[in-house]
């Protein structure tokens, strides 16, 4: 069976992600979960969500997100900021440990946009950035980014 170019490329930044984060768990035991990787990676990923906001995203329920974002923070992956338009808000915001400790999944993405600026003309560079600018805006509604905070 012949897989489309975009999923075999996905399949292959899934597993490289996936081999990563079982390293990075196998190296430091009592550091995260994988299901705390997941949640803060999420986290940072909505850039800054109430905890409401990541209850909502992952289907689950406000306290078991509290009891998840609060052993975050007790680890230092993840701090509360109070909002400063509704003082009973909090944002989650990722640390300096998570961006120090989970660099390397970047660290891959930047490895292979060299390699494809090798390998292609600053033309091709540039449709290849437009085309995925458009597969990001017009084709995947069902994952929507919030805007920076």
């Amino acid at each position: 069976m012949s897989i489309s170019p975009l999923s075999e490329v996905y399949r292959k930044f899934r597993i490289h992600y996936y081999r990563d984060v079982f390293h990075r768990i196998k190296e430091r035991e009592q550091s995260l979960s994988t299901v705390e990787i997941y949640c803060v990676e999420i986290i940072a990923a909505l850039n800054g969500p109430t905890i409401n906001e990541f209850a909502n995203y992952i289907d689950i329920s406000s306290s078991n997100a509290t009891y998840k974002v609060n052993s975050l923070i007790q680890k230092g992956y993840v701090e509360k900021i109070q909002s400063t338009t509704d003082k009973r808000e909090f944002i989650l915001k990722v640390t300096d440990k998570f961006y120090k400790y989970w660099n390397l999944n970047e660290k891959y993405l930047d490895i292979v946009e060299d390699r494809i600026k090798e390998c292609v003309t600053p033309e091709e560079y540039e449709t290849f950035n437009l085309v995925l600018k458009k597969i990001s805006d017009n084709l995947m509604p069902e994952v929507e980014l919030p805007e920076d905070r």
